[in-house]
């Protein structure tokens, strides 16, 4: 027996663009089209082609694309209030633009026809109709979006349903019930949503095709993923979102959980069959496009969403990963991670000393060791769980496995105010020595922690070349007791990356220098270790 289907059109370059803090490019927009692609979504709705100057060129470069599962639509509205489809410059962009498929929205309540469009109901219902017959003569396979629906739906829903027949009588084979204001709940949405089904279940459009009922939600009450999984159980065929779920205000439906959902709990298909996994590689490319960070607590493909933290929780998934995992991560693509804290037990100290000491057992005095020290360390305020670099570092102090590369003397920062056509304004100084040779150099940069950075990097060089590839690509202060003002203990987390590994590492002060300059040299040391291992690896 084949499963059920659900088609997934994802919204990401047209509500998403609406989103706060989000402005794509031409650029960007099509390597998400290409990502989109390669996950196989069935309709990636690329924006409306007469809105600006950007999504028009936008859609002349979509003609170069060839796809392989997915096909592009254009967005538009019905016709404008007193002129015919054929002088609507709108109608006449979504023709240009040559997508097979169409999207328009209308209005379904009468409140927005009234108020906002200064329109007649009547009226109202002309543009649905004859824009959806101009578009299918056209060649176009439509679908209309319902804005408003169940807000019409509560309103007046007699002249809500007769918007929907209207778009029917046109040609638009799919009818898209939109929760535009997100407000809506579970038990209203099931209902309202078997009622048009229903209506529809035996309609056929004026082309012989079966009407299809879809479901567009926002997340304005965070009921976006749970409204469009309740519409599918009511006979919805197809889903409208974002991938990652952001758009205006709080967002729209986030497909990336809708799509887990529905094929790992409902056994339903969105997905070409094994794209599953490619699921979490495809939402961290995206936010990487985006330019926004991505939620590690998202479901699915969050960095935290397979993460295990307590003793007895990672005791339990060693032993059986079903103890406390719903579904497997690699299904997705992700993967299980354990985080060193305070709360964690020997069981997974031992697991990651082992990485770099097999030889040490879990009744080894040692493990005890280093658990306390851990635990001490972030009593001060270190986080080890999200620092690795830092932790493998204590650890190898404390089982003797670490030598220091370099000694310092001293360092030294200070500032000047810059003139208006200089934007370095922080200076700092340094010396060190490694065995028994000096070096003592001098950097600027973008604020105190940058110059010390590039003074480091300039004296660790002359000795250690490979420092020259580590880049540091985010640095985080978190104040950690806010009590005591300026005099407030810091928390840094420092991100590096040499192009091919990335790793994290922690420092923690009273003074935020301090704590910088603690996260900054285990950075580079963390480096060193890892390259003089490779090294030996080669002649073993």
């Amino acid at each position: 027996m084949s499963k059920k289907k659900i088609a997934i059109l994802d919204s990401t370059l047209r509500d998403g663009a609406q989103g706060e803090g989000i402005s794509f490019s031409v650029l960007d927009k099509l390597h998400i089209v290409q990502a989109l692609d390669e996950l196989g979504v069935s309709y990636i709705e690329a924006g409306n082609p007469g809105s600006n100057p950007k999504d028009l060129e936008f859609f002349q470069k979509l003609k170069t694309l060839k796809l392989t599962n997915s096909e592009i639509v254009a967005f538009g509205s019905t016709r404008r209030k007193g002129i015919a489809c054929a002088d609507d410059p709108n109608l006449e962009s979504l023709l240009n633009a040559e997508t097979n498929t169409v999207v328009y929205f209308g209005k379904s309540w009468d409140f927005q026809v009234t108020d906002i469009l200064h329109a007649s109901l009547e009226e109202n219902l002309d543009m649905i109709r004859e824009t959806a017959s101009f578009l299918c003569d056209a060649g176009r396979s439509v679908i209309f979006d319902s804005e408003h629906f169940f807000d019409a739906w509560q309103s007046n829903p007699e002249y809500a349903m007769k918007t929907l027949h209207a778009a029917v009588d046109g040609g638009s084979h799919l009818l898209v019930l939109c929760d535009t204001k997100g407000g809506s709940m579970m038990d209203f949405i099931a209902e309202t949503t078997k009622i048009v089904v229903k209506e529809f279940s035996n309609v056929k459009t004026k082309s012989g095709k079966p009407v299809q009922i879809g479901i567009h939600t926002h997340n304005d009450c965070g009921l976006a993923v749970a409204n469009s999984i309740v519409a599918t159980n009511c006979g919805a065929t197809h889903v409208q979102g974002t991938l990652l779920g952001f758009g205006e205000r709080t967002g729209n439906a986030n497909l990336s959980t809708i799509i887990g959902n529905l094929e790992l709990k409902k056994d339903v298909q969105c997905l070409p069959e094994d794209h599953l996994k490619k699921l979490t590689q495809i939402c961290h490319r995206v936010t990487e496009i985006s330019n926004i960070l991505p939620d590690n607590g998202m479901p699915y493909i969050g960095a935290s969403s397979f993460a295990h933290k307590a003793g007895m929780h990672i005791d339990a998934v060693t032993k059986n990963p079903f103890a406390y995992e719903h579904v497997d991560p690699t299904v997705v693509g992700n993967q299980r991670s354990f985080l060193m804290s305070e709360v964690a037990g020997r069981s997974l100290v031992l697991d990651k000393i082992k990485k770099f000491d097999s030889t040490i057992k879990k009744g080894d005095s040692i493990v005890a060791e280093i658990t306390k020290r851990v635990k001490e360390l972030e009593h001060q305020g270190y986080q080890f769980e999200g620092a690795e670099g830092s932790f493998e570092l204590l650890v190898r102090k404390i089982i003797g496995k670490y030598r220091p590369f370099f000694k310092l003397h001293y360092y030294k920062t200070y500032g000047e105010k810059p003139r208006l056509d200089e934007h370095l304004c922080s200076f700092a100084q340094l010396k060190i020595e490694v065995e028994g040779d000096f070096a003592v150099t001098a950097g600027e940069g973008d604020g105190p922690v940058n110059a010390l950075d590039n003074a480091l990097r300039a004296a660790l060089e002359r000795f250690y070349p490979a420092v020259n590839s580590v880049r540091l690509t985010d640095y985080k202060v978190r104040v950690l007791d806010g009590k005591s003002a300026t005099a407030s203990k810091v928390r840094v987390l420092i991100d590096s990356t040499d192009g091919f590994y990335s790793w994290s590492t922690v420092g923690v002060s009273s003074d935020l220098m301090e704590a910088s300059w603690l996260a900054l040299v285990d950075s580079f040391e963390y480096k060193l270790i890892k390259d003089v291992e490779a090294k030996f690896k080669q002649f073993m």
